[in-house]
């Protein structure tokens, strides 16, 4: 029988752990475009992390998974976070705040306030970028379409500035 969301959201044991980051890592490249080197040490996170973080961004406020990273990697301080890694968790949040929703719970996970790297919209959010254009309009974001993809407009003035 096939986990549900909310299952798959519970912590990992073998999470959250430090590494070494190596070039054949899967999340190499992600981490690297945000700092990290081969050699340095780095966080692979468990859900709980990422949805503590995604708690904590009140209406009127946003945070990238880059800036999601950067706290975690500070938190555990180690020069960088699998971004990989916590863009599943952040996925497997927003599937498991919806799947609770149709149960009638309610799970206080403000997930569409999470952006992707540069302000942009996950395509693979819970009814894809419409229905996370539409709530972040409903909070007085702006939206633009660049392409395929959306973006939210100024995204730098409403980022959350954690501790």
């Amino acid at each position: 029988m096939r986990k549900t969301w909310q299952e798959k959201l519970k912590d990992k044991p073998s999470l959250s752990r430090v590494l070494r980051l190596e070039k054949r890592f899967p999340c190499y490249n992600a981490v690297h475009n945000m700092g990290a080197e081969a050699g340095d040490n780095v966080v692979l996170v468990n859900p709980s992390e990422v949805m503590a973080i995604m708690k904590q961004v009140h209406k009127g406020k946003l945070i990238t998974i880059v800036e999601m990273c950067k706290q975690i990697a500070k938190k555990h301080g180690v020069e960088g976070c699998c971004s990989l890694t916590a863009g599943i968790f952040i996925m497997t949040a927003a599937n498991a705040v919806e799947e609770a929703r149709r149960e009638g719970k309610l799970v206080d996970i403000p997930y569409w306030r999470t952006l992707k790297v540069d302000g942009f919209l996950n395509e693979k959010s819970p009814g894809g970028q419409e229905v996370h254009t539409r709530l972040l309009k409903e909070e007085n974001f702006r939206v633009i379409a660049r392409g395929k993809k959306y973006q939210v407009v100024d995204y730098e003035k409403y980022l959350v500035k954690l501790t």
